[in-house]
């Protein structure tokens, strides 16, 4: 862990530097500032780090100054003999707020603040990433396996007009207008097949977006769906999935 010191006593800015050695050898204060200016010239030069120590009274104005200049994002531990900044201290990016002189045990404590919410941040993070990329590799189908007497073959998605529900059997229907008996029902297909190309827009029919060649108003505030190979009660979307229908559409 990368760590800088902005203080403008030099044995305190020491002090520190042996307690947190004995707290945790992995942390590494790298560098010491004293002044503002020091640190928002840092800053803009592009320092980074894992975490501040930082007193509020510098040696050329008050520390406050800093973020009035730069904006820093990286945790801050405020290391101080006053106690009237703590309210300002945690309006920023703050873990914790220590009064001078320092003790182990509160730098302890401190540290373990930081470590925790740092670990808690990253958990998110890790978690987010996770959500995103299951969701940028969720594998939809892009073909069916159908079969015709003893011959097997596969039927892309894009070559399919719907799927249809009848007499207890699910059936694929392809661009040629051919029928094939699937083993998977209406349910199903739903959360298999690619939400922007296929809609269902009854009990009986998931049709493919490509395939529509108008929509009408029918009555009773349903939709009726002209495309080939749909006829009767089969084109008429139901009054219920109206709405999601024309989001569909228009999405």
């Amino acid at each position: 862990m990368k760590a800088i010191i902005i203080e403008d006593e030099i044995l305190s800015a020491e002090h520190l530097t042996m307690l947190l050695k004995k707290i945790d050898v992995d942390i590494t204060v790298f560098q010491y500032m004293d002044t503002v200016k020091a640190t928002v010239n840092a800053f803009k030069s592009g320092l980074q780090c894992d975490l501040i120590f930082m007193d509020i009274h510098l040696a050329d104005g008050n520390a406050f100054e800093i973020f009035s200049q730069i904006n820093i994002e990286t945790p801050i531990i405020f290391t101080t003999a006053y106690d009237n900044y703590a309210i300002q201290a945690f309006k920023k990016n703050s873990v914790d707020y220590l009064l001078k002189p320092v003790s182990f045990q509160d730098l302890k404590f401190s540290i373990d603040k930081f470590k925790s919410q740092h670990e808690s941040n990253n958990n998110r993070l890790y978690e987010t990433l996770a959500r995103t990329y299951k969701k940028l590799n969720e594998q939809y189908k892009t073909r069916f396996i159908v079969k015709t007497g003893e011959t097997i073959n596969t039927i892309q998605t894009h070559d399919i007009l719907h799927f249809e529900s009848y007499e207890s059997y699910s059936y694929l229907i392809n661009k040629q207008g051919k029928r094939y008996i699937i083993e998977y029902s209406l349910d199903q297909l739903e959360k298999l097949l690619p939400p922007q190309d296929f809609f269902r827009i009854n009990r009986k029919i998931i049709i493919h977006i490509q395939v529509i060649e108008k929509v009408i108003s029918h009555f009773n505030s349903r939709l009726l769906v002209i495309a080939a190979k749909l006829e009767g009660d089969t084109q008429i979307v139901s009054r219920e999935r109206v709405i999601d229908f024309k989001n569909w559409l228009n999405s």
